[in-house]
């Protein structure tokens, strides 16, 4: 049986990389690789991979949201977050949007095989390097609502929000999501109203801090 995969990250060279790697496996089957998160949504809806690879750091649209994205409109995809971050944060809200895995890039080539493996039989797998106390911990938080200031935020916010922060004008994102620039302009109003957060420097931090954008 062949597992169908897709690569999701905007460094050409981290795609090309795993790409290689995993086809390496005779088993294993590459279909397709998107470099931003609303290009892979739109892509593993209509491939329908077996797994995804999903790079928590990419513009337009992050990992997690993306995930969150594919896991309501798919549920059975698997989902590994791969991230260079192994922050409570950021793990927690991975398994929140229904990942499976979690892998750190520092032992990506390592591991990703055994966590594709893994995450494919229905297991979860998160990279050894994650002590076996977190692992447990944040399973059992699934069930429990985490205290994430973002949690209150619409899905169409949190889009915003990471395109907002990363520099894009309220035209720039009208395009990439077909609204006017007023209707973009009331969503930042409104989003960061919510938050209680009065400037875009302050926005950025907000975000960073929460896993909505990052520095990588």
């Amino acid at each position: 049986m062949t597992i169908e995969l897709f690569i999701a990250d905007d460094h050409g060279v981290v795609r090309d990389g795993l790409c290689s790697l995993l086809e390496s496996e005779s088993d294993f089957n590459v279909v397709g690789s998107a470099e931003n998160g609303r290009q892979a949504v739109k892509q593993v809806l209509k491939l329908s991979p077996d797994v995804v690879i999903m790079d928590i750091a990419m513009p337009i649209l992050n990992g997690i949201l993306a995930t969150e994205k594919i896991m309501k409109a798919s549920p059975d995809t698997r989902v590994i977050i791969l991230s260079m971050h192994d922050s409570k944060e950021y793990i927690a809200s991975s398994l929140k949007v229904g990942a499976l895995g979690y892998l750190l890039k520092e032992s990506a080539g390592k591991e990703v095989v055994q966590a594709v493996r893994s995450v494919y039989s229905g297991n979860r797998y998160l990279s050894e390097r994650i002590s076996d106390t977190i692992f447990n911990h944040y399973v059992a938080q699934q069930t429990v609502a985490i205290q994430n200031p973002v949690d209150q935020l619409s899905s169409r916010e949190k889009e915003i929000l990471q395109m907002v922060v990363e520099g894009k004008s309220s035209a720039q994102i009208g395009i990439i999501l077909n609204l006017s620039s007023k209707t973009i302009d009331t969503y930042r109003s409104r989003l960061m109203a919510k938050l209680f957060i009065n400037d875009i420097p302050s926005l950025v931090k907000f975000a960073i801090r929460h896993g909505v954008t990052t520095t990588e």
